[in-house]
């Protein structure tokens, strides 16, 4: 038995839903290595605009061409350039494969105080292994606003070139009242050689 408010499912059969269902918009995947990743307003039947309140990223396998490199998401404000102002936070968590050791930390060389930068989802520690990738996702609210910031959370877990799991939080606002109309994907050297990433609105 679910439980209904204001004729919103809040339960049902014992999970809770957070909104309304995800709508599949586009789907990305590398058949080949590239420079940047862009999902833009408008473009390739790309919808980055006030018809949802909140749009999802889910990146998946997201494996580099160069050994200690890390994947950075920017946002764009209007214009050409993906250089939104934004202030972040990152921690995580990990833990060696072979279980020598384990923490958890705050990283304050990859968050961000008012900046133009792109930022960083994984740190520098992706690998070239065949098997060392990132995944996780980038929950973005709101982009359309001219009102408000503009938040994202994201979450994700990092093979490490070193044979770790790493577990990574980081989470911010985009200070600005602009709308963001396009969100762009790249490594901080190098290329993504491979991966899916697929972008959901919530209706």
């Amino acid at each position: 038995m679910g439980l209904i408010s204001d004729g919103t499912t809040i339960f049902d059969a014992g999970a809770m839903s957070l909104g309304g269902s995800m709508v599949l918009i586009k789907k990305i995947a590398l058949s080949s290595a590239a420079s940047t990743v862009s999902f833009v307003n408008g473009a390739s039947d790309v919808v980055l605009d006030g018809t949802y309140k909140q749009y999802i990223f889910t990146l998946t396998n997201i494996h580099p061409s160069e050994n200690n490199t890390g994947l950075t998401v920017g946002f764009r404000d209007g214009g050409s350039a993906y250089d939104a102002p934004k202030t972040t936070t990152f921690f995580r968590a990990r833990h060696e494969e072979d279980g020598s050791a384990a923490g958890i930390e705050y990283e304050t060389g990859h968050d961000l105080a008012e900046s133009n930068d792109f930022h960083s989802l994984s740190a520098n520690t992706l690998g070239t292994g065949n098997d060392e990738s990132f995944s996780g996702y980038i929950h973005l609210f709101d982009p359309a606003s001219t009102t408000f910031h503009k938040h994202f959370i994201t979450r994700g877990n990092v093979y490490h070139a070193a044979n770790i799991s790493q577990d990574n939080h980081t989470s911010g606002y985009i200070n600005t009242t602009t709308a963001i109309d396009a969100v762009q994907f790249k490594m901080n050297s190098d290329t993504i050689e491979a991966g899916t990433i697929t972008l959901y609105g919530i209706a």
